[in-house]
């Protein structure tokens, strides 16, 4: 049986999910802006080790309740394992949520950068949406790959010597076309959601800008590279030949993909712990209620 392959990036998932909000962030979103003022049963598609779970049970009203279902029975059972000492109600199941059959008992549903995986997202909403109460919410924190890549500021370089988003936006677009796998979905779910008939819906964008520079605390600075270089940031083609091939098969020129390869061998050599920074993934975040 082929391994899960998400089962097998348990350390990436932990060292990047930092990168995207700040906790204060997260209390403002549930205490102000969703206005959660009463225990609630949350069910999170896609929950990998429960890391929606860790971040949003603290900030809940006491009570309230998660449930979390994976495909990868390695990343459920970690989730098991992190919540076993702690003081909330939760349940795990290891299942795939295309086949899954759900009851509508759900006062909220949440993912987390799980639709740009899916080949059909909109099938996968209204799965979330048929799982929800009525009155209830629905809340999707995905990427948008241009604008995340759009955020980057390297000091002593142009942005486009290092990040030329011309090319990398017909990558996006072409990769979408090919598998069905939107890595941009983040700007599209509060148009699918709206022709799904959700109500009331907005959108935010994460809050977090992440500021590498050479007088940052040791440990906080070993830290926060780690996790940038686990995120991709300034990884290093390996062989150009296959890079650049690669990059022709997926529907750019030639030439675009030498300048492709050039710019990410460039980041790669430059890019170091005493390096000066800014990254700001740009999550949009996009919730809306559940008329039934």
């Amino acid at each position: 049986m082929e391994a899960y392959y998400w089962d097998t990036q348990l350390e990436y998932l932990r060292r990047t999910r930092d990168l995207y909000y700040n906790d204060d962030y997260l209390e403002f979103l549930v205490t102000s802006v969703w206005k959660i003022s009463k225990p609630i049963h949350i069910i999170d598609f896609g929950c990998g080790y429960g890391y929606l779970g860790l971040k949003l049970l603290p900030i809940l009203p006491k009570g309230s309740k998660y449930t979390g279902i994976d495909k990868g029975q390695q990343l459920i059972n970690k989730a098991k394992e992190y919540f076993h000492n702690l003081p909330y109600e939760t349940e795990f199941f290891v299942a795939d949520t295309n086949e899954i059959e759900m009851e509508s008992k759900y006062d909220i549903a949440v993912c987390h950068a799980f639709l740009l995986h899916m080949s059909e997202p909109k099938r996968m909403l209204q799965r979330m949406i048929d799982s929800i109460v009525n009155d209830g919410k629905i809340i999707c924190f995905e990427p948008h790959w241009i604008s995340g890549m759009s955020s980057y500021e390297l000091a002593g370089y142009e942005q486009s010597q290092i990040v030329p988003l011309g090319i990398l936006q017909k990558l996006f677009e072409g990769s979408k076309n090919k598998t069905g796998n939107d890595g941009n979905i983040g700007a599209k779910v509060p148009i699918y959601l709206s022709e799904l008939g959700v109500k009331n819906i907005e959108c935010r964008v994460s809050d977090k800008v992440n500021f590498l520079h050479p007088d940052k605390n040791q440990q906080d600075k070993q830290k926060l590279f780690h996790s940038l270089k686990e995120d991709g940031v300034g990884g290093a083609p390996v062989d150009k030949a296959q890079f650049i091939e690669n990059l022709i098969k997926r529907g750019i020129s030639a030439k675009d993909a030498l300048e492709q390869f050039e710019a990410e061998l460039l980041f790669s050599q430059v890019f170091n712990m005493d390096s000066s920074l800014i990254y700001a993934p740009s999550m949009k975040i996009t919730f809306g209620e559940i008329k039934k």
